[in-house]
């Protein structure tokens, strides 16, 4: 291969890298990452979390890929999304729907490296992360289905740590964490669409509902997100550090709503981006803390 073809190559992967956003599995991965610390009670082994890390990736590459691939047309419409990789043509349909057909080929895999339970799980899986994205089309509660796909990795996170049934309660608790922190910060961030989805016949609570009561909304799964987490640290008998880290999770979590008020999204980045960062790895740090020291 010559210079000038591994640079097309390089600019081809760093294109697609992007078009998936996969720099966003800082939401989903250190809440798996996370399930590992507290049903282990410690450190996982190493082999064990690079099984759960590609599994989680994976899985979330196929997600985004699928929804590239079923939102092209979607995408193209809208002008805020228009210049993505498909709509403007710089990278083909097709290369998402190879991608997502890959990614979820290796997840599967990964799966059956990790146990048998996980690979018998592992359509169910794929079933929500790639379903998301057609939830859109009929229902307001997309933002709860999208919620639900992130919140499958701490319990399968559970599963792959041996899925001792005692602790399947603070695993599906998290899981529920995250399933209202996701669908809070995405009732956020589609706050940016509403004419664009009531104009194509999309389903939203902001298209619903309007801006103000689609905030109001993300506040109530926010708060649920972090009373759920309270009852984790209850059922999972975690002690300060892990408090002080709920805490802190619930004053960025107030923090993010600051930011965003009905008729001035400019800095939806920040809360959607960097704060809610900022809330997964907290968290994760805070439970390695915990369970480690």
């Amino acid at each position: 291969m010559n210079l000038a073809a591994l640079r097309s190559w390089a600019r081809s992967v760093g294109v697609f890298l992007e078009m998936v956003k996969i720099s966003h599995s800082v939401f989903a991965l250190p809440f798996a990452v996370a399930g590992l610390f507290i049903v282990l009670r410690g450190w996982p082994p190493p082999l064990l979390l690079v099984k759960v890390v590609a599994a989680v990736v994976l899985a979330r590459t196929a997600a985004m890929s699928f929804n590239r691939w079923a939102d092209a047309e979607l995408d193209a419409r809208n002008p805020r999304t228009r210049s993505r990789a498909i709509p403007a043509a710089i990278l083909p349909r097709a290369a998402a729907a190879a991608a997502t057909l890959i990614a979820a080929a290796l997840f599967m895999l990964v799966a059956a490296w990790i146990n048998r339970l996980a690979l018998l799980l592992s359509p169910v899986a794929l079933f929500f992360v790639l379903g998301y994205s057609y939830t859109k089309r009929f229902t307001q509660l997309s933002h709860l289905f999208l919620g639900l796909s992130l919140g499958l990795s701490p319990v399968g996170a559970w599963v792959a740590a041996g899925a001792e049934l005692p602790l399947l309660p603070v695993a599906s608790a998290l899981g529920l964490a995250v399933l209202f922190w996701t669908a809070g910060f995405d009732v956020i961030y589609a706050c940016q669409d509403i004419g664009f989805d009531r104009a194509a016949g999309l389903h939203s609570i902001p298209a619903r509902w309007g801006m103000a009561r689609a905030l109001l909304w993300a506040r109530v799964f926010h708060g649920a997100a972090v009373a759920l987490l309270v009852l984790v640290g209850i059922l999972g008998g975690l002690g300060w550090i892990y408090a002080a880290g709920v805490i802190a999770v619930a004053a960025l979590l107030a923090y993010e709503h600051s930011l965003v008020k009905p008729g001035d999204l400019s800095r939806v980045d920040q809360a959607f981006f960097t704060l809610n960062g900022m809330v997964s790895l907290g968290f994760l740090a805070t439970v390695g803390l915990e369970t480690v020291l």
